[in-house]
């Protein structure tokens, strides 16, 4: 079978639970079908609702449009961090624009990754702040991208002032990451990167976390779960995170399922067909 393959739509989660950060449009989900298609595939296993991402200007136009097409789709509008070194009052006024969108649900993806070598340290960071007086300035929650720069994102938020609503992305740091980020009262969410045979310490961190703190994503067409691991990523596959992290929190499925879920609708308030997701 070839590892371009999408891995099979798993069994329904037994209650619905939501995927808080995939990216649609480089799944190759690009029209009102072809998201209806992904959208359909996700709530067959169990996926209720998702939340887009954008990580430059022209996604952030694209999420603005495509999350009104579907009851089921939400959006998150930023300029990623990579993508900051030259970062101009227009493209600061038309985010701003675009995060005041009814289906936009959260400032993101920002904060700040120290792995790729496309954006100074500084201007990245000068970006980050600006995106969290954005987040604060219009009431919705702040989503964060950290890779590599833990202590920087950290600082930055306590000397800013976090917004009232902060999500950790992806999580990857430590326990000792995650117990920091808990006690701020942040959200971690996990992706698939926490099924990884030889994620220990994301592992560790997974487990210490309260229930009324945890989220689930894919980061799709990115992080596929074990056992899929370096195939195509799509909102489905959340249903596989959420089945690993029950197992490695010795819960219940639907406890993770629900929690997630529970999480998500307050966080991001989402709305489904004018009412709470259920």
């Amino acid at each position: 079978m070839s590892r371009r393959e999408l891995p099979p739509v798993p069994e329904r989660l037994p209650v619905p639970t939501v995927d808080s950060h995939t990216h649609l449009d480089a799944c190759g989900a690009t029209t009102p079908e072809g998201v209806r298609a992904a959208l359909d595939r996700a709530e067959a296993a169990g996926i209720a609702a998702v939340v887009t991402v954008a990580d430059d200007l022209a996604s952030a136009r694209w999420v603005a449009e495509a999350s009104g097409w579907d009851d089921r789709l939400h959006g998150a509008v930023a300029l990623h961090p990579t993508r900051t070194k030259d970062f101009s009052d227009e493209e600061k006024a038309e985010l701003e624009r675009l995060v005041r969108a009814e289906r936009v649900v959260a400032v993101g993806e920002t904060g700040l990754d120290y792995y790729w070598d496309y954006s100074p340290p500084e201007a990245q960071q000068d970006a980050f702040r600006w995106h969290i007086d954005l987040a604060k300035r219009v009431g919705k929650p702040l989503m964060i991208h950290d890779r590599e720069a833990h202590d920087d994102v950290l600082a930055i938020l306590e000397s800013e002032g976090a917004p009232d609503e902060v999500v950790f992305h992806c999580f990857s740091g430590d326990a000792d990451v995650a117990r920091r980020c808990v006690d701020a009262g942040y959200v971690l969410s996990f992706a698939g990167t926490v099924t990884f045979r030889n994620a220990r310490a994301l592992q560790e961190a997974a487990r210490l976390v309260p229930d009324e703190q945890l989220l689930i994503e894919t980061d799709a067409p990115f992080l596929t779960p074990h056992p899929f691991r370096g195939r195509p990523n799509e909102p489905y596959c959340a249903a596989y995170t959420v089945v690993g992290l029950a197992e490695l929190r010795k819960q219940p499925v639907e406890a993770v399922a629900d929690a997630a879920r529970r999480n998500a609708e307050r966080v991001f308030r989402l709305r489904s067909g004018g009412c709470e997701i259920v």
